[in-house]
């Protein structure tokens, strides 16, 4: 059997902007296949970077948001996150947007992953923060149409809120792996503490 050579890259003839839709920006680019030469067309969305948190409070709780979802039309259960601002790097954007959407502060912030939210469609990054020992400092700052409701969710209950489907957004599960992942990385000072002085174990990671 012939060995697959891998992928090889396209080259992009032409780029044609086509719409400014505020939060993104769409474009049509002519491409050449390396395989049969042949010109197709592709459409890509172009958006700033992003951000997702994930915020724990010492009571081993997720400080998560309910809010309604004009693409699905439904109210949703995620985390905080938005979009990085110009001038802005993600830990700021990170920091900002879990005080606004949530009016909560975390003690420490930790960079635990990215991510490409839609590599066929979307050339941005998603950047995942840990936001340990979270409290509330404020109140909730929503701007323009936004409305977040603020919902504490332990997390040895999120495997279930996920398998349920209560929680179904992709990267907001991409954000909860993340974090389990990280988990063992983190010094037992940054973790919630059961009442034996030792850190809470979870019943199984979001992605199992």
């Amino acid at each position: 059997m012939p060995m697959m050579s891998d992928p090889k890259r396209w080259t992009a003839l032409k780029t044609e902007f086509l719409q400014d839709c505020a939060v993104f920006t769409v474009s049509r680019t002519a491409s050449l296949s390396p395989r049969t030469g042949i010109q197709h067309t592709f459409y890509r969305i172009d958006s700033v970077d992003w951000v997702n948190i994930v915020p724990v409070t010492d009571q081993g709780e997720v400080v998560m948001v309910r809010q309604y979802r004009h693409g699905l039309g439904e109210i949703t259960l995620e985390i905080p996150g938005g979009m990085v601002d110009p001038g802005e790097s993600p830990e700021g954007a990170a920091i900002r947007e879990l005080l606004e959407e949530t009016g909560y502060r975390a003690r420490e912030l930790k960079s635990i992953g990215a991510v490409s939210p839609n590599p066929a469609l979307f050339g941005n990054r998603v950047h995942t923060y840990a936001a340990l020992g979270a409290e509330p400092v404020a109140e909730i700052r929503n701007e323009g149409a936004e409305e977040t409701h603020v919902e504490l969710v332990p997390l040895d209950d999120l495997p279930e809120r996920v398998r349920s489907g209560d929680v179904d957004h992709a990267l907001v599960i991409a954000a909860l792996h993340f974090f389990e992942l990280s988990r063992p990385g983190f010094a037992q000072s940054d973790l919630p503490q059961s009442e034996s002085g030792r850190s809470k174990p979870g019943r199984g990671g979001v992605g199992e």
